[in-house]
């Protein structure tokens, strides 16, 4: 049995992603279609792999850091792709941590400032 392709614009409709982010992916190499002429066609191997980069981006990976992981994969395997994913995920933790106290700084600065200028209004 062949496994189903999906053709470019099947797998743009899938992920919700506009043709040229799909092409772009390709440009830097994360992904790697099959091609026939013109045509791409994208197997069980790119649709995961999509999966993989769209979780990433949803984390704030850079897509640079994503191809990196992904390479591991294919040069190194699974586990040394796993350990790989542990630091990276260690260090976007981390980077999201710091943006959520630089955020909390930020919202109770402005609140403080509004309930200020409520202050002197209701005056």
């Amino acid at each position: 049995m062949t496994e189903k392709k999906l053709s470019f614009k099947e797998m743009c409709a899938k992920f919700d992603v506009t043709p040229r982010t799909l092409r772009y992916y390709e440009y830097i190499e994360l992904l790697q279609p099959e091609r026939d002429g013109r045509s791409r066609w994208y197997g069980p191997k790119e649709v995961a792999r999509m999966t993989l980069i769209l979780r990433g981006r949803k984390f704030g990976f850079q897509l640079e850091d994503i191809r990196q992981w992904l390479l591991i994969y294919e040069n190194e395997g699974t586990e040394a792709q796993m350990r790989a994913w542990i630091e990276l995920a260690d260090r976007q933790l981390a980077e999201l941590d710091e943006q959520r106290k630089q955020l909390d700084e930020a919202i109770d600065e402005l609140q403080s400032l509004r309930d200020e200028t409520v202050a002197t209004l209701g005056d």
